[in-house]
């Protein structure tokens, strides 16, 4: 399923689209870094990208995490990075007041797994008119997503997506279980596999979430093989200092080579 974004470029391409980039606006030079060598990359694949940044980070583990450069700053970033590059921007939203604010700067509305059941969040999105990913909460079956797509709908936007980000597994883990992806497809939303995010490690005792990246490409693999239409990776030059979710990022200099395997993949399973 093609996502049917003006500004997505390759719609012929039959390939899965992208969304990635780094968890945070930490600063323009960081964000255009990124959005430089993702754009010479995905052009040369044929991939439809969308540029992924959070203008600023409202879940986390203790207070004295980054949360940003603030709201203004990030999101002219964000706009910046659009239009230099002329792709699509994502970014997160947390309470309904952010939606009509953010949906001046970005081509698509990002609703966090933990807020997908709040209605006047997802209805004060779906009112802007942008495109809007709902992203699965770790506590949800997959047909449950249906409600939150119909809550976009029923406020009058058509313009909705579904985001898999792994579900809870005892304490410490996430797992994806690829029987949502269908499932979630038959909603009619084209459907993400958030690939970083399902591989986080959260509640650890430092107050620090963890995670596996040496198991990206695992996870990838299987999506695109059971059909997935989108990925979401976050990325970033040097993870390891990176202001969130360095410990589950794909370091930046990974991702073409990653990139090339999936569509590879992509096009043996379109063969069946």
């Amino acid at each position: 399923m093609q996502l049917n974004l003006e500004k997505l470029k390759h719609q012929d391409s039959g390939n899965f689209f992208l969304l990635a980039g780094p968890c945070v606006v930490e600063s323009e030079e960081v964000v255009m870094e990124v959005a430089e060598k993702m754009v010479a990359i995905t052009n040369r694949l044929n991939i439809p990208y969308v540029f992924k940044g959070s203008y600023r980070k409202a879940n986390r583990s203790r207070l004295d995490s980054f949360t940003g450069i603030g709201d203004i700053e990030a999101l002219e970033i964000l706009k910046k990075v659009g239009e230099r590059f002329d792709i699509p921007v994502v970014t997160d939203i947390h309470d309904k007041e952010e939606a009509a604010l953010a949906a001046q700067y970005v081509d698509i509305l990002q609703i966090p797994a933990f807020l997908c059941r709040q209605t006047d969040l997802l209805v004060a999105a779906a009112q802007t008119g942008k495109y809007v990913n709902i992203k699965k909460g770790q506590f949800l079956a997959p047909e449950a997503m249906q409600f939150a797509a119909n809550k976009i709908r029923e406020a009058g936007n058509d313009k909705v997506m579904l985001t898999d980000r792994g579900s809870t597994f005892g304490y410490y883990d996430l797992i994806v279980d690829y029987r949502g992806i269908p499932e979630m497809q038959k909603t009619g939303c084209p459907v993400i596999l958030d690939i970083t995010h399902s591989l986080q490690q959260p509640n650890q005792s430092s107050g620090v979430t963890g995670g596996k990246p040496e198991l990206i490409e695992t996870v990838a693999r299987a999506g695109i093989a059971v059909g997935v239409d989108g990925l979401f990776i976050e990325t970033h030059p040097n993870p390891a200092v990176a202001k969130s979710d360095g410990a589950n990022m794909l370091r930046l200099d990974l991702m073409e080579n990653l990139l090339e395997h999936l569509v590879a993949i992509r096009q043996t399973i379109r063969k069946f």
